[in-house]
């Protein structure tokens, strides 16, 4: 793996192309553009043929800067740089930083393979491909490039083990934002071949690992728990509360109405037709209000007696 910076300041993790798969990509462009420079070239044989020595060699060079610079510079600007060698070898050539090549990377890649690749055969792009620590050749090295592999074969996930039941929801308490990403790779890498290291260095490996947890939730460690066991025990409950997220967010959205009429439009193909409103009630007829008969004076309210006790009947 090759850690290249990007402009952002992000690693990226790319796999340098090595020389074997390189002298392929490059042996099988050459055998296309030679194939097609003797075809093209015995054709202008044919057709210059009446025309002076001068004017053949002219032609002659022409055609060769043409198939065999011109052409692979043009068709790796095209192609961001894969060739149908490279294509079919599953390499690229990139910038130093990740990004995708231009014409003046090209350019530089096909005017210094003249001299690596065709005329010492190879020997020097070989030789500066095996020095380097990236296998660069030297018009990746003045181009600013670098040739990778496309196609890395994926590896395997392993699942973390279980653990033991006697731990199940014990951590449901505990405060697992200040664990960085960094360290849950670790202790899944970790769990994942913990079977496949010594007895001895997987014990000091899961006790690090679990004082860095511990340092991070701020929660003692449990007492009588082993290391192990107890990365086991946090990783499953976070993954518990990953899914049990995930998984309110899709019924929240699958709960939420969707619209049958979109703003503007008429109604979406295949959507039931939206009920008729029911009519409005039809509104009564106005009634006049009967006179009201003046109300009688009310007599005068009788203070009642201060006390506890009601009077005698």
């Amino acid at each position: 793996m090759s850690d290249l910076v990007t402009g952002d300041a992000v690693v990226l993790g790319l796999r340098p192309a090595r020389l074997p798969s390189r002298a392929l990509a490059i042996l099988l462009d050459l055998a296309l553009y030679v194939t097609a420079y003797v075809l093209i070239g015995v054709g202008l044989t044919f057709a210059t043929a009446s025309l002076d020595p001068a004017a053949r060699a002219a032609i002659g060079v022409a055609s060769f800067l043409l198939l065999l610079v011109g052409i692979p510079i043009a068709v790796e600007t095209l192609s961001h740089g894969r060739s149908l060698g490279k294509l079919a070898c599953g390499l690229r050539v990139v910038r130093d930083d990740g990004g995708p090549i231009r014409f003046r990377h090209a350019l530089v890649r096909g005017a210094l393979g003249v001299v690596e690749l065709l005329l010492t055969f190879g020997t020097v792009a070989a030789i500066a491909s095996l020095v380097s620590v990236r296998g660069r050749r030297l018009g990746d090295v003045f181009a600013g490039t670098l040739v990778v592999r496309e196609r890395v074969p994926g590896a395997r996930v392993m699942p973390v083990p279980a653990p033991p039941p006697w731990l199940a929801g014990r951590f449901t308490q505990l405060d697992l934002s200040a664990v960085p990403d960094g360290l849950w790779l670790a202790i899944r890498q970790y769990l994942t071949r913990m079977n496949q290291l010594d007895p001895q260095v997987g014990a000091a490996m899961a006790a690090r690992l679990a004082d860095d947890l511990v340092a991070r939730t701020g929660a003692p460690p449990p007492a009588g728990v082993p290391a192990a066991a107890y990365l086991m025990a946090v990783v499953h409950e976070r993954q518990s509360r990953d899914a049990a997220r995930a998984f309110r967010a899709a019924a929240v959205a699958a709960a939420s109405p969707v619209p049958q009429v979109a703003p503007g439009f008429g109604p979406l193909p295949g959507a039931a037709p939206a009920p008729a409103p029911a009519p409005a009630p039809a509104p009564a007829p106005y009634v006049a209000p009967a006179p009201v008969a003046p109300a009688a004076p009310a007599a005068p309210a009788q203070t009642p007696r201060a006390g506890g006790f009601a009077p005698p009947a």
